[in-house]
């Protein structure tokens, strides 16, 4: 948490979004220009693996459908494999506005070192202050109380995490506390694998998908009010009916189940014509 203040308090004006638009309004369907967006989603400096499924998770356009303006404090829940860390953390750096990210609860006495090192390994991975700007850091996990000082941020991102938060029995908690750290006005940005509307929903996810209802529904008894929904990520060729769940398909190609080896002779062929998961994107409001 001293980290996270310590990088809030070296910006010395937070700019605060603008009140976003009405409920429904895709924003896609004609962005304003972003300079230092488009510049970020073309940086030189993102990792080729991941500049390559921008096909699929389409930053410039759901970024600017949800709302991100210059100036942000931003705060991304679970980055993960940095993805969207290579475009955020230098398009703040670019506007005067702060990235924030969760990592590993270093308050946390029971935290396996492998956690410890996943999170020196990203810390290291974005050190470089030239292209990244000064990234502050959020202890997070099941035993971490709130994500920062109360209405201190401007734009939380959550990118395909709404399952593993259902599985570990969690996702209330998040969602409450991101409802905490937003100000006013502020804006929790969603990106899930979806499933098909109606679908009797797995509290679990076990399968990695989940329907846009029951996301809304969680986010609503959190407190936020859903502003718009867009299409940007659908994948009509994803029928949801994998053997192993979402991560059938690509990025991850899973040929057996968790637990066990990989099978050669699994054919993902079909799944790779597929391409990546269908995904809801949803815009939420803090009130």
């Amino acid at each position: 948490m001293k980290l996270w203040i310590a990088a809030l308090s070296a910006l010395a004006l937070a700019a605060c979004s603008s009140a976003p638009d009405d409920a429904g309004a895709d924003r896609a369907s004609a962005p304003q220009a972003d300079a230092a967006l488009n510049s970020a989603v073309g940086g030189a400096w993102r990792t080729p693996a991941n500049a390559a499924r921008d096909v699929y998770r389409k930053p410039e356009a759901v970024l600017s459908f949800w709302g991100l303006k210059p100036g942000m404090t931003i705060l991304e829940l679970q980055p993960g494999g940095g993805y969207w860390t290579e475009i955020l953390a230098p398009y703040a750096r670019q506007t005067g506005g702060v990235y924030l990210a969760t990592a590993a609860d270093l308050n946390n006495p029971e935290l396996s070192q492998a956690a410890r090192d996943a999170r020196a390994n990203f810390e290291k991975r974005f050190a470089d202050e030239g292209i990244y700007g000064k990234v502050g850091y959020v202890n997070f996990g099941p035993k971490s109380v709130g994500l920062g000082p109360d209405a201190s941020v401007d734009f939380v991102l959550n990118g395909r995490n709404i399952h593993n938060w259902m599985a570990a029995g969690t996702l209330d908690k998040v969602l409450a506390e991101s409802f905490a750290v937003l100000k006013s006005g502020g804006i929790l940005a969603i990106e899930e694998h979806r499933n098909a509307p109606g679908a009797v929903q797995d509290p679990k996810a076990a399968s990695g998908y989940v329907t846009e209802a029951f996301v809304i529904a969680a986010a609503e008894r959190a407190g936020f009010r859903l502003d718009a929904r867009s299409e940007i990520l659908a994948n009509p060729k994803d029928d949801r009916d994998h053997p192993f769940g979402v991560w059938t398909l690509p990025p991850v190609l899973r040929t057996a189940p968790p637990g066990q080896p990989a099978d050669p002779n699994f054919d993902s062929t079909p799944y790779k014509a597929i391409g990546e998961s269908d995904r809801m994107a949803l815009r939420f409001v803090k009130p």
